[in-house]
């Protein structure tokens, strides 16, 4: 890889970094990180690919309560850096992606231990954040919040950077000797793990209302002729057309009453 080129994959994996906590223009995701990657390194479809398998994995990745979900911009980036260096030293493109995709979910519970550190050095910060308000100094509060948010982006870049000076080579040398099982097993586990990530947002986001919706969506899937625009077109479609109709019928229950509110109140306690 050029100077350059390392250069902006660090800066992408700086801006998925500060990502992971602003939650704002969505770098962090997969789909998004690795297609940036694959773009600043030249492998652009490979990068999009990788990142709409992991995407769909990261799905059903959410924080609830005290259980902090797996990092998902360490994930992106060190995954797609490492697919790059695969194709860079000569790998074909289904390997180079299924080999990401395994490496993927290790890294990203690796994540949550730097999440940690960082989370812990930032504690002073917050500190000092205390005093610069008692004291109304509003620059000092700017500029501590911008050194705090960046100690998160630094958390990825730093780990991008090293891992862009891994010689091509070595990645190659460890594919080479990944035994023919290890490498169905995990190209069949790089598919298993986009329909797991699916399956637990539909476990979550499953009602009596969106069955339907389920089932028709899956039916026209079936049908080859169908485009994913012409697919999206339609899930639009029928989206709009649902809550439309559920307007409706909110209009239709609230035409019910008398026209004076506190009456129809009134009336439910005689």
């Amino acid at each position: 890889m050029s100077v350059f080129t390392i250069i902006l994959i660090v800066f992408v994996a700086f801006l998925a970094g500060m990502e992971g906590v602003l939650d704002q223009w969505q770098f962090h995701q997969p789909l998004v990180a690795c297609t940036l990657i694959g773009l600043v390194s030249g492998y652009l479809e490979a990068g999009i690919i990788l990142g709409g398998t992991l995407q769909m994995m990261a799905l059903g990745w959410a924080n609830v309560g005290a259980a902090v979900a797996p990092d998902a911009a360490l994930a992106s980036v060190a995954s797609a850096i490492l697919m790059v260096i695969a194709l860079i030293g000569g790998s074909d493109q289904g390997t180079a992606i299924s080999t990401a995709i395994a490496v993927a979910v290790p890294l990203s519970v690796a994540g949550l231990f730097l999440t940690m550190i960082v989370r812990t050095i930032a504690i002073p910060i917050v500190h000092i954040m205390d005093g610069a308000a008692a004291r109304a100094d509003y620059t000092a509060l700017d500029v501590w919040s911008i050194i705090a948010i960046c100690l998160q982006g630094i958390r990825i870049a730093i780990p991008a950077a090293a891992l862009c000076f891994i010689p091509s080579e070595a990645v190659m040398g460890a594919l080479n000797m990944m035994p023919a099982w290890l490498n169905e097993g995990m190209t069949i586990g790089g598919g298993m793990v986009a329909a797991v990530g699916y399956a637990m947002v539909i476990n979550m986001m499953a009602t009596k209302e969106v069955w339907p919706f389920f089932a028709l969506g899956f039916c026209l899937a079936a049908i080859s002729q169908l485009t994913l625009i012409a697919l999206g077109v339609i899930g639009i479609s029928l989206a709009l057309i649902y809550l439309g109709l559920k307007e409706v019928a909110k209009s239709g229950a609230g035409a019910a009453g008398s026209g004076d509110p506190l009456g129809d109140i009134l009336d439910d306690y005689e």
